[in-house]
């Protein structure tokens, strides 16, 4: 796999085993990586990774409120999947697709007469080397011109549009499905590819927070009812999120930021439950990422906007979440890493191959985790 530039050459015996790139792989049928979601949301299967035991447990995720401590608070990322794909043509009629990376709710557009622009950041594809110049159209009303390039096809453009932003990604944009699920994006993705506790007002991700796929409205209410009180973060899902680290000593990673909100009445929820010996579970790593990140710039638990780069790996300790509900993580991916972390790597991948020889599906619309 290619390096990134900033990568040093190192003796790979003189880097640490929990710092090694390579210590982060598992052996992975890839027919266990998950191509469509389960037939009905809510049917996938749970396993459970027990820290102080050191036991594992084969369950399915409906189950989940038997397995979650009493009176727990659940931390969900709220944040909606934009259909961030476009598909379109240069000017020349040679065929452009634009994936844009900058939320949504984030764009800061300047007023041109009847059109707006706006710089924001993106992934270009096409059949030629994308260079500074390049244009892409995308109708008579959005148009996207690269400005500044950078490695593994990401670019810095100017987007510019007529109109409302916002509609011409959800009339003709396409999910950006992850590079592992090798299908185009359909109908029943538009459903199943978001939380149902999605909110309209945070369209911006351009990838799901895949450990809330499992849940559906009747499990949340069934949750309420047995005492676990619910809390709401936003993080922007980023597509650095599938983009493997590429240096062999991990600590050398330069870690994507993404932009996250820690709400002030969130805030204080974490802090109740803190001063009453409740645990705060993590509904996946994004939510994790926010209540560490936040954690991290404020030295407390306090409300938070702005963005985090926070890099999470063996040696870390967590300050606010105690547990975590996630979904199965690619080979030497950073999220591998964070739940290494948080419950060691050795426990972590001992898991792994306990659930592949189990059968477990994999991945964004794979089988959850619980690691209590």
């Amino acid at each position: 796999m290619e390096r990134d530039s900033y990568c040093t050459n190192k003796d790979l015996e003189t880097i640490p085993e929990d710092f090694r790139l390579s210590s982060y792989t598992y052996e992975l049928p890839e027919d266990q990586i998950a191509q469509h979601p389960a037939d009905k949301r809510g049917s996938s299967r749970l396993f459970v990774v027990d820290r102080k035991t050191g036991e594992n447990h084969a369950a399915m995720f409906a189950d989940l409120a038997d397995f979650l401590p009493k009176n727990a608070l659940l931390v969900v990322n709220n944040s909606k999947v934009l259909p961030a794909r476009l598909y379109g043509k240069r000017p020349s009629g040679g065929k452009v697709e634009f994936l844009m990376l900058t939320p949504l709710p984030l764009i800061e557009p300047i007023e041109n007469g009847e059109w707006k622009n706006a710089t924001v950041e993106g992934l270009m594809r096409m059949s030629k080397r994308v260079k500074v110049g390049t244009v892409a159209e995308f109708g008579d009303d959005l148009r996207v011109e690269v400005t500044a390039t950078a490695e593994f096809g990401r670019c810095e453009a100017t987007i510019s549009w007529r109109g409302d932003l916002k509609d011409h990604f959800l009339n003709q944009g396409h999910l950006p499905l992850p590079p592992y699920i090798k299908r185009e994006d359909t109908t029943a993705d538009k459903d199943r590819y978001q939380t149902v506790y999605a909110d309209d007002s945070q369209l911006g991700s351009v990838a799901a927070p895949t450990a809330g796929l499992h849940f559906t409205e009747e499990m949340r209410e069934q949750l309420s009812q047995s005492g676990i009180e619910w809390a709401e973060v936003t993080l922007y899902v980023g597509y650095g999120t599938f983009s493997p680290v590429r240096c062999d000593d991990i600590r050398e990673h330069s870690m994507h930021k993404e932009y996250i909100e820690l709400s002030e009445e969130t805030a204080q929820k974490i802090i109740q439950a803190k001063k009453e010996g409740r645990p705060v579970i993590a509904v996946g790593t994004t939510s994790s990422r926010v209540l560490e990140g936040a954690f991290k710039e404020a030295g407390k638990i306090a409300p938070f906007k702005g963005s985090t780069n926070i890099f999470i790996y063996p040696g870390y300790t967590f300050n606010v979440v105690d547990h975590m509900i996630t979904n199965f993580h690619l080979p030497e991916s950073s999220l591998l890493m964070m739940i290494s972390a948080f419950a060691t790597k050795q426990r972590v991948l001992e898991g792994y191959a306990d659930a592949i020889a189990q059968g477990f599906r994999v991945f964004s619309y794979g089988d959850s985790m619980l690691i209590l």
